[in-house]
């Protein structure tokens, strides 16, 4: 499964969404089954970009998710099963908050793999006026027009806004953070509100 989900990393975009653009056809199992519940075909619509840049962005958002859990210490788990608290508690008031940042990069990392795809966007999406542009198609449209200062803008853009957004998703270590023992003190102050005698 793991190199079933880590396969669009290593494949190119326009082998990814040829395929998805036969699957999604007429002939299609994907396309089979849209057109039997009364949704058409997706291919060159909007709803079916976005199924194509969410399967192909997958791995970019589970790798991180996956190491955030990964990260979280046993120490965390096991503190709240002494506290008799229930796995589904604990996995909500622990395990949830610890992992934060492993869902931040996960949105900025799929966001911005998302919207700089060419390949995948232009196999599925087409490059349709006034109905589906893309900014990495429309930067190729401006250079193959010899419009670079347009080119340019878009270019500037596209690098600006994903390096902010990054930055203000980055999580920062502050020092009141953690308390001797080496403990979150935003996970204990949770266990001790729901469990007031820890």
């Amino acid at each position: 499964m793991g190199a079933l989900i880590a396969m669009p990393i290593v494949l190119p975009p326009t082998v990814i969404g040829f395929y998805l653009l036969v699957a999604m056809g007429p002939n299609g199992p994907i396309g089979h089954f849209t057109e039997s519940l009364g949704l058409g075909l997706l291919p060159f619509t909007f709803w079916g970009l976005v199924i194509a840049s969410v399967l192909y962005s997958l791995p970019f958002v589970l790798q991180p998710i996956q190491n955030a859990f990964e990260a979280i210490s046993e120490r965390h788990i096991e503190s709240a099963a002494t506290l008799r608290a229930s796995p589904l508690d604990t996995f909500f008031s622990v395990v949830m908050p610890l992992a934060k940042p492993g869902y931040l990069t996960a949105m900025v990392m799929g966001f911005a793999h998302t919207v700089g795809e060419f390949g995948v966007v232009l196999m599925i999406g087409g490059n349709i006026p006034d109905k589906i542009r893309d900014v990495s198609v429309q930067i190729y449209d401006h250079v193959d027009a010899l419009e670079y200062a347009q080119a340019h803008s878009l270019a500037a853009c596209m690098v600006i806004f994903p390096l902010s957004y990054c930055w203000c998703c980055t999580p920062s270590t502050r020092p009141g953070d953690v308390n001797e023992r080496g403990h979150s003190r935003t996970i204990q102050t949770r266990l001790q509100r729901i469990y007031p005698g820890c």
